[in-house]
């Protein structure tokens, strides 16, 4: 069990202004400035071109890290095959400029869906031997990153990518650059990609057991592979719908999961990790992915109208698996 403490981050619901067509960034801003206030640990947005359009996930984390003080902003999940590897390079540097030490990246190499085929299809990247490609994007970044130290070496040669004169690339504001988690499930490949390659683990597995067993076996693996048992932080990707009326709330879920994906709650909740109902039944059911051995949790709201449950949860939902978590940090230290 990792010693970290448990951490509670909150999605921007920069996909759900697409989808309602009212792209604007002062909302967002006031939403990141708010689940400040009310005492979230980080704040994520996610990534998508033309397969669930949305704005893009680096400029939007820079106005809210530049409109924040202390909390953590992240990407859940970008999707770096949709750019240049350079150009990547280049962009999260820029951020951490501005988010310094604040700044984690969920990596995901793309959702298996036909949409997401079109969508890399539409930027010239490659569909097949995207999991591949995604591991040497990662490596090009970690180059560049410390290609400005001395010793470290100055150009790329991989199986898809080459590049020279890395270190003429600005350097990230923290050396190495920031953590880089694997947004993924629990096959054998994924576990082990993010034992020896990632800093984190962002899943959103429906079964909590399965969840445990995962993570009991990244940090088998990272400690097999002298990294060391605590190396990969156990996340997780989870989306609640707070009402107190359990069927009102699975409706507006049901609602948010058919404009979202395109296809139904039942359909999703077989590979995705969603609760609905009161804020303590969906704290309850988020606490057992933290007995399970979760360190921090992101949270996305199953609502095309998020802002109001932002409260609940904050005032109901936070508190409750806090309390869980230290009780379960202490347990285990």
């Amino acid at each position: 069990m990792s010693t970290e403490p448990l951490r509670i981050g909150i999605l921007l619901p920069t996909r759900e202004q697409a989808i309602n067509g009212t792209y604007a960034a002062a909302p967002l801003l006031d939403f990141a400035r708010q689940a400040e206030a009310l005492g979230f640990d980080s704040l994520w947005a996610g990534d998508s071109l033309t397969a669930r359009p949305r704005l893009d996930p680096l400029v939007v984390l820079s106005a809210a890290a530049a409109a924040t003080e202390r909390i953590t902003v992240g990407t859940a999940a970008l999707t770096p095959a949709l750019r240049h590897p350079l150009i990547g390079a280049n962009m999260v540097s820029s951020l951490s400029h501005v988010a310094a030490d604040r700044l984690v990246l969920g990596l995901g190499s793309g959702f298996p869906m036909p949409e997401t085929e079109e969508e890399f299809a539409s930027v010239g990247a490659s569909f097949q031997g995207r999991v591949g490609r995604l591991d040497e994007i990662t490596a090009l970044w970690r180059t560049a990153w410390r290609s400005g130290e001395d010793g470290e070496p100055t150009e790329f040669q991989g199986r898809f990518w080459q590049a020279e004169h890395l270190d003429r690339l600005p350097s990230p504001a923290v050396a190495g650059g920031p953590p880089l988690w694997l947004a993924g499930s629990d096959t054998p490949k994924v576990l082990a990609r993010a034992a020896t390659r990632y800093d984190g683990w962002l899943p959103f597995l429906p079964d909590v057991e399965a969840y445990g067993r995962a993570r009991r076996r990244i940090a088998e693996l990272a400690e097999e592979a002298g990294r060391g048992a605590g190396a990969v932080t156990p996340a997780l990707y989870a989306t609640v719908t707070v009402n107190s009326d359990e069927t009102a709330a699975r409706a507006e879920l049901e609602h948010y999961i058919s404009h979202y994906y395109g296809r139904s709650l039942d359909q999703m909740r077989t590979i995705q990790a969603y609760a609905w109902g009161s804020a303590e039944k969906c704290a309850e059911w988020l606490g057992e992915y933290v007995r399970a051995g979760a360190r921090h949790l992101v949270v996305r709201i199953g609502s095309l109208d998020p802002e109001p449950q932002l409260k609940e949860i904050a005032e109901v939902l936070l508190p409750a698996v806090r309390a869980l978590g230290h009780t379960v940090g202490s347990t285990q230290s």
